[in-house]
């Protein structure tokens, strides 16, 4: 199992940026997938649950109606389109497969997760 995070980048507070989850090794549009992050100095954060149609979604009440999850099976890839970013948005961002179907707070609730990419908001 792979799962390798891009797209993030420096970006200035109320602008966007999108990034991308390639997934391999596993049957992709089986699995529910999450966003989840990582402050400097904080701990682990969910950000938003996606189901294996990408039917039923889920978000962090801290980025509801700023971020949106999505999926394209066919590419085995997932997607977090972020916009009217904050400076509290800056973290390492991850996906992660969860062990049943929901995420959250904790690296004991996946099996797999990337290596992550960074999101810095700042002007």
């Amino acid at each position: 199992v792979q799962l390798v995070e891009s797209g993030g980048g420096l970006v200035q507070p109320g602008g966007s940026l999108r990034l991308s989850c390639a997934a391999s090794g596993f049957t992709f549009s089986s699995k529910y997938m999450s966003w989840v992050r990582q402050a400097p100095g904080k701990g682990l954060e969910w950000v938003a649950d996606i189901n294996s149609r990408g039917e039923i979604i889920y978000y962090a009440d801290s980025v509801k109606g700023r971020f949106t999850i999505s999926r394209d099976n066919a590419r085995n890839t997932l997607y977090l389109q972020m916009n009217s970013v904050k400076s509290e948005d800056t973290a390492l961002y991850y996906c992660a497969r969860p062990k049943r179907s929901r995420g959250g707070s904790s690296w004991l609730l996946y099996d797999y997760w990337g290596q992550g990419t960074q999101v810095t908001v700042s002007s």
